[in-house]
């Protein structure tokens, strides 16, 4: 069986203590280095890139972050695994870790089993998000969905109405910038509001801005 070389970077060395207990006992993993923050272990990893198959790294830790550093081993090291271990299930976080193209997410409080099957499934090519990550992931990806649907479904008129919200105009200078009228600036308001789900015109400002509108 081959054995698959390990870099551990995480800011407490308890952790790396407890992966590496964890680990001790199966044959196939070998903790090859371990790091105490991002800039040492992208000094490790890049000093001999071909000593590791995988890295498991934690999301905050100083000098560079996990996901600057999975950024930077995928971009230069892709063959390089990596798989992000962390405390936080935020959709902000594990939308970073996702575009940094981490090959899996898991939580801290995860057990041995889990954190065997993630390991497994990576080496061998494959992705494992835990199953809390999984549901933020795809209700983010609902979301977004959803967001597209609505931007479609705006006309041309609706959207400069929208750009002109954003730019914090008030509906009567809308009307006047428009040549419409105040009731009518109202109307678009309220069909925006509706076909975007947003409840204020706050939510409007962020759904222009989400969706490029300015």
């Amino acid at each position: 069986m081959e054995t698959i070389p390990i870099l551990i970077a995480d800011d407490h060395q308890l952790v790396i203590d407890g992966l590496k207990s964890m680990l001790a006992s199966e044959p196939q993993y070998r903790i090859e280095a371990e790091a105490n923050d991002g800039g040492q272990a992208w000094t490790t990893i890049s000093a001999g890139p071909d000593r590791f198959r995988l890295l498991i790294t934690d999301i905050s830790m100083p000098l560079l972050s996990g996901v600057a550093l999975c950024r930077k081993v995928k971009q230069c090291y892709p063959d390089i695994k990596v798989l992000i271990l962390s405390m936080y299930n935020s959709v902000s976080v594990v939308k970073e870790a996702v575009a940094a193209e981490a090959d899996g997410y898991i939580l801290k409080n995860t057990g041995k089993t889990e954190l065997l099957t993630a390991l497994h499934r990576i080496s061998d090519g494959g992705t494992y998000f835990t199953q809390d990550i999984l549901s933020i992931i795809y209700g983010q990806y609902q979301k977004e969905k959803l967001q597209e649907e609505a931007l479609a479904m705006l006309s041309q008129r609706e959207r400069e109405i929208l750009s002109l919200i954003v730019r914090e105009y008030t509906s009567e200078e809308i009307a006047a910038q428009l040549f419409i009228s105040k009731k009518t600036v109202d109307n678009h308001r309220a069909h925006l509001l509706e076909k975007t789900n947003c409840k204020s015109t706050i939510g409007l400002v962020k759904f222009a801005i989400r969706n490029g509108i300015e």
